[in-house]
């Protein structure tokens, strides 16, 4: 079996690399960052800018993402279906609970964020849809991680992820979001394959009670999950 193509390997760091968003790259930059010749990385630049996937700034000379980026970005959350089906529920449970609510799917570097509703009648903000999270900043990532189907687990030195699979559902603190507290249930297909997650986030006082989840929250996010599976072709009740 053919193995990956490093032009297209190659391509997709550069990708990567602009898309960290910490400053517009130079060629040099560009590089040196990779590891690769000048030449080599000018000729990816080249092509990626011909193609629209990025952009040279025409006094610096430097490279950020291009606007076809965009247009893929959104292609990509209007045909998947689990933002498809999930969208109208989401929108439900934002209501029901009164609280912000992500749906949240496996990434690479972590969770990639699908959708996200805003608190309702909070102060409109920036939409976190396409973000990416580390698996350990909220409960999305723990559930996803305790219904990861591959063959090698993940390590759970804490027993968190047993605790997610036993409950179908998990609360996590966020300690780089102080005093907030985020609560997560699996999604899954027809073939019973977690798909996803969705899950509510808020202040700690909100969502706890003496330490203890609020019991409507956890009815309303196990709720939600279950309607989005259905509706995935999940026939368990």
């Amino acid at each position: 079996m053919p193995g990956p193509i490093q032009s297209l390997s190659r391509a997709a760091a550069v990708l990567r690399l602009l898309a960290t968003g910490r400053r517009q790259f130079g060629l040099t930059d560009t590089a040196t960052s990779l590891g690769l010749s000048k030449a080599t990385a000018y000729g990816i630049l080249r092509t990626l800018e011909d193609e629209g996937l990025v952009e040279r700034h025409p006094v610096s000379g430097k490279y950020q993402l291009g606007p076809e980026l965009l247009r893929l970005g959104r292609s990509y959350l209007t045909t998947h279906e689990v933002r498809t089906h999930a969208r109208a529920w989401l929108d439900d449970l934002a209501r029901a609970t009164g609280e912000a609510v992500r749906l949240g799917v496996r990434h690479r570097a972590g969770v990639l964020i699908l959708h996200h509703v805003a608190r309702p009648n909070s102060p409109r903000g920036l939409s976190e849809t396409g973000t990416v999270l580390s698996s350990g900043e909220t409960a999305l990532g723990t559930v996803l991680e305790a219904y990861d189907d591959l063959p090698l687990a993940p390590p759970d030195p804490d027993g968190s992820l047993e605790l997610a699979r036993s409950r179908g559902w998990f609360c996590a603190l966020a300690p780089e979001r102080h005093g907030l507290a985020s609560l997560a249930a699996p999604i899954h297909d027809g073939r019973q394959v977690a798909v996803g997650a969705v899950e509510i986030t808020g202040a700690a006082e909100r969502v706890l009670e003496d330490g203890t989840v609020r019991g409507p929250l956890v009815a309303a996010i196990r709720g939600c999950a279950r309607a989005i599976s259905q509706d995935l072709g999940d026939e368990r009740r």
